[in-house]
């Protein structure tokens, strides 16, 4: 188990790829990570709680409290607690938010408060992605030590073709295990 031992922070936004989240977070596991995941209101949308707390075996972090009993989750003690963040997938509105500082979630604000590296993995149509601004915020993350997992090309959920399709979670899985091996040495 090539990440036996290692804390990882997956943080899941809403996309249509967040279905590749699901098999990253598999391939982690039996890797022997511990994984959190942190999802946004919009990425619940697209895979459930459930399913990723069945997987991960941790209770999946999407508020910042629970309404009922008032716990609080606290993404200071997540941005310390973890080895690396995945941000898989980065939508074009997550990215911008990291990009800006705009914390109007938990996803953004543990993001915020990391201590560690922090991989993101875009996802979206390709002129979403070719989109200046989008550029220039994927430029900004670079710029502040953040890992941009390139999005590939292929057939889109728009049924376009070009670059923007995720990384897929096998070399998503390939790269962070190169990741800790190149700490190593």
């Amino acid at each position: 188990m090539k990440l036996q031992g290692k804390k990882i922070i997956l943080g899941i936004s809403g996309s249509i790829a967040a279905f590749k989240a699901v098999f990253l977070l598999r391939l982690l596991k039996k890797e022997g990570a511990e994984v959190q995941v942190v999802i946004t209101p919009v990425g619940k949308e697209f895979v459930t709680p459930v399913t990723l707390s069945a997987l991960s075996g941790k209770p999946v972090i999407s508020e910042f409290f629970h309404a009922q009993s008032g716990e609080w989750h606290s993404h200071v003690d997540l941005g310390i607690w973890a080895d690396i963040m995945l941000v898989v997938p980065a939508t074009a509105n997550t990215i911008g938010k990291m990009a800006n500082g705009i914390s109007d979630n938990i996803l953004i604000t543990t993001y915020l408060s990391a201590k560690c590296p922090v991989f993101v993995a875009p996802a979206m149509d390709l002129d979403m992605f070719l989109h200046p601004v989008t550029q220039r915020n994927i430029f900004l993350l670079k710029s502040f030590g953040n890992i941009i997992l390139d999005p590939v090309e292929g057939k889109l959920a728009s049924g376009l073709e070009g670059k923007g399709r995720m990384e897929e979670p096998d070399q998503i899985l390939k790269k962070i295990i190169d990741f800790f091996n190149e700490k190593k040495n």
